[in-house]
């Protein structure tokens, strides 16, 4: 999204909340909110999936004491209260209950620095939206709209650099889904999530360039981010190794040795 529309998307953004805002019983000043709160631990980096991240989702806090944070404003309870939801983690499953926690995150911080400690957390909570937003949730007010799910991405790509929603985005485009279909504008994205060391990014846009689908062919270039996504992959991600096994079973002597080539440069980059 361009910081033009910046203004109309927190609208829209707050319209979230006030559709779906949950009904909680607490009343004024929680006692303990405080110290739990202070629990937490705090995002240190700004965007998804560093080790901040990863800190704050794990289960260390008492639901009490994440439940007293959140309704005290803590962007990180409210996070890891959405995810617990979503995930059905020491909770009932609730994708609604889990919406609505994302939701009051995003109403709140939307406009936070993207160097802000939360900002990873604000970020996420953003796409998280827009997945449900592609999807709908069943029985509830929410419902299937791919254009706003674009927004939500776009924001978090745009503004936040986030490279879980630039990966999103491009999908969108290179589909043509809420998105016109534009394949230069969805693999720029494509690309920016991929440097960032997104795999899902790195495995499709490696698989576009060694097949030159929709782009033109760069067998070494692809195969060398296929090889990257495939040691990145979690085991279920079969479609990252299937890639990369087809890839290598078809790349010349000469793109392996310039793939391999490439991946030097890219450790040591990563590296300096």
């Amino acid at each position: 999204m361009r910081m033009a529309s910046r203004t109309a998307f927190l609208a829209l953004a707050w319209s979230v909340g006030c559709v779906s805002a949950p009904a909680f019983a607490f009343d004024g000043t929680v006692a303990g909110e405080q110290e739990a709160a202070a629990a937490l631990p705090v995002a240190s980096a700004p965007l998804a999936g560093g080790e901040a991240l990863k800190k704050a989702a794990t289960p260390s806090v008492s639901l009490t004491a994440l439940q007293y944070a959140a309704e005290g404003g803590h962007p990180i309870a409210q996070w890891r209260l959405g995810r617990m939801y979503a995930k059905g983690d020491g909770v009932t499953q609730d994708d609604l209950r889990a919406f609505q926690y994302f939701s009051r995150i995003a109403n709140a911080h939307a406009e936070d620095s993207p160097s802000a400690p939360q900002a990873g957390v604000v970020a996420n909570a953003f796409v998280a939206l827009g997945r449900y937003y592609l999807q709908g949730i069943p029985n509830s007010a929410i419902k299937r709209d791919a254009e706003r799910a674009r927004e939500m991405f776009s924001y978090a790509a745009s503004y936040f650099g986030n490279a879980d929603a630039q990966y999103d985005l491009a999908r969108l485009y290179l589909k043509g889904i809420g998105a016109p279909h534009d394949v230069k504008y969805g693999a720029r994205w494509l690309g920016l999530a991929a440097q960032k060391g997104q795999h899902q990014a790195q495995a499709m846009l490696g698989r576009m360039l060694f097949n030159g689908d929709l782009l033109p062919r760069q067998a070494a270039r692809g195969l060398m981010w296929l090889t990257l996504a495939r040691d990145a992959a979690a085991p279920d991600e079969t479609w990252i190794a299937e890639s990369y096994n087809k890839a290598i079973a078809k790349a010349s002597e000469d793109d392996r040795a310039m793939a391999l080539q490439m991946l030097e440069h890219w450790v040591q980059g990563r590296r300096d």
